[in-house]
């Protein structure tokens, strides 16, 4: 459901190899954590200097980030303060970090699941 659980993790698409699992957080929604996974895998090949393309399948996160601004209607609650405190840190990176990585949306209809997906569609 929409909010719900929600975990990501980044694959590399080149070889299929999980690179990070998130935990599973309650109560957040689909774009959040697609945001966080888009954040995350710009931070992970920012330090290694790595300018590889990050893909993902939700136009609305790659908006988010682009704009380095998440526009959600979750509601913070206690069930998902860490949810809210994860936003905030990744704004944070994006508002004091530069990246060379292009943000491309991944062409579900023509390749397929993006690999990072969990296969719960």
């Amino acid at each position: 459901s929409n909010p719900g659980p929600m975990e990501y993790r980044i694959v590399n698409t080149s070889d299929g190899k999980e690179l990070y699992h998130s935990p599973v957080y309650l109560d957040c929604t689909v774009n959040i954590g697609e945001f966080l996974a888009i954040v995350h895998a710009l931070a992970m090949l920012h330090k290694k200097k790595s300018s590889l393309p990050v893909y993902s399948d939700s136009s609305i996160a790659i908006k988010w980030v682009k704009a380095k601004r998440v526009n959600t209607r979750l509601i913070k609650t206690e069930s998902n303060a860490i949810i809210f405190d994860l936003i905030d840190r990744a704004l944070f990176w994006l508002q004091n970090n530069t990246w060379q990585n292009q943000l491309l949306k991944w062409n579900t209809l023509a390749w397929g699941e993006i690999p990072a997906d969990f296969g719960r569609k």
